[in-house]
C-alpha cells in the first residue's frame, strides 16, 4: 500500500495560528474593548437603572425616530440604489463616469456640512421647501428631514454593494430567459433579483447601521423637538452635557444591543438567501 500525500496550498500570508491571533487582537482593541468599558459604564446604574433610562418617554420616542426612519431610509434605498446600481453598469452615457464618481460623494462630505445644505434647500424658504409651503407642507426640522438626511448617506453603501454583482452578471442569462418566453418583469423577479439578494442584503444593513448613528447630518434638519424629531444620538451628547455619564451609557448600550439584534437578523436573511441562490 503506498503512502498518500495531501497537498496544501500555499499561503501568500502567515499560517491560521498567527493570522488568527492578529485578527482576534485588532478586533479586541478596536471593537470589543470601546464596547466593553461602554457596557463597564452603563453597569454603574445596574438593570434596573438600565431600564429605566431606557423606559422614559423621551427616551423611547427619540428611539423610535432613529430606528423607524434609519429603517425606512433603508429600504428606500434598497430600491433606488439597485436602480443606480442598474444605470451605472448597463448603460453607457455622456457624464456616467461624473455620476459614478458621484455616488461617492456622501462618503467623503463632512456630515455636517451636508446638514446644513439640506436644511437650507428644504427649509421653508429654501429651493425645494419652498415648493412646498404653499401646501403646508413642512420638510425641514420634522422626522420628514431626518429620513432625507439618511436616505442622503445610506444610498452609497446599497449602490455599491449592488454593482460588483451586477457588473458580474451575465448577460447571457437574461436573454436566455427572454428565449424562453418570460417577460420583463419576469426576468427582473425571477432571474436578477435573486442573485442580487444577498448583496442587496448587506447594503441594507450597512446603510441601516450607519444611518442608526448618524449625528451630524440630522442635527441641522431634524429640529431636534423632544418627542417630535429628536434622535437618540442627539439625546446622548445632551446627557453628556450635562454630566450624566452613565445615563448617556445607558442610552448608547440600549442602541446597541437593539442595533446589533437587527443586524443579526439582518445577517441571517442574507445568509438564507445566499444559501437558497446557490442552491437553485
Amino acid at each position: 500500500m503506498g503512502q498518500r500525500f495531501t497537498f496544501v496550498r500555499p499561503s501568500a500570508l502567515p499560517g491560521f495560528g498567527i493570522t488568527l491571533g492578529f485578527a482576534t487582537t485588532y478586533l479586541s482593541l478596536i471593537v470589543l474593548l470601546p464596547l466593553i468599558v461602554l457596557v463597564w459604564r452603563a453597569s454603574a446604574l445596574g438593570f434596573d437603572g438600565i431600564w429605566q433610562v431606557a423606559t422614559t418617554p423621551r427616551v423611547l420616542a427619540a428611539l423610535e425616530v432613529s430606528f423607524v426612519t434609519s429603517a425606512l431610509a433603508a429600504l428606500l434605498n434598497a430600491v433606488f440604489g439597485t436602480l443606480v446600481a442598474w444605470v451605472l453598469v448597463r448603460y453607457d452615457f455622456p457624464g456616467r463616469r461624473l455620476l459614478d464618481a458621484a455616488v461617492d460623494l456622501p462618503f467623503a462630505l463632512p456630515t455636517a456640512v451636508a446638514g446644513i445644505a439640506l436644511a437650507a434647500l428644504y427649509a421653508p424658504n429654501g429651493w425645494i421647501g419652498a415648493l412646498f409651503a404653499p401646501w403646508g407642507i413642512k420638510i425641514a426640522f420634522t422626522p420628514a428631514g431626518i429620513f432625507i438626511a439618511l436616505v442622503f448617506i445610506g444610498l452609497p453603501f446599497v449602490v455599491r454593494t449592488v454593482q460588483p454583482v451586477l457588473q458580474d452578471f451575465e448577460c447571457e442569462v437574461e436573454e436566455a430567459s427572454a428565449t424562453l418566453g418570460a417577460t420583463r418583469m419576469q426576468t427582473v423577479f425571477r432571474v436578477v433579483l435573486p442573485a442580487l439578494v444577498p448583496a442587496l442584503v448587506t447594503g441594507v444593513a450597512l446603510a441601516f447601521a450607519r444611518a442608526v448613528g448618524e449625528y451630524g447630518s440630522v442635527i441641522f434638519i431634524a429640529g431636534n423637538i423632544p418627542f417630535v424629531s429628536e434622535i437618540a444620538p442627539l439625546l446622548i451628547v445632551t446627557r453628556l452635557e450635562e454630566f450624566d455619564y452613565a445615563g448617556a451609557s445607558a442610552i448608547a448600550v440600549v442602541m446597541l444591543t437593539i442595533s446589533f439584534v437587527a443586524l443579526l437578523i439582518i445577517n441571517s436573511v442574507q445568509a438564507l438567501s445566499r444559501r437558497r441562490y446557490e442552491g437553485a
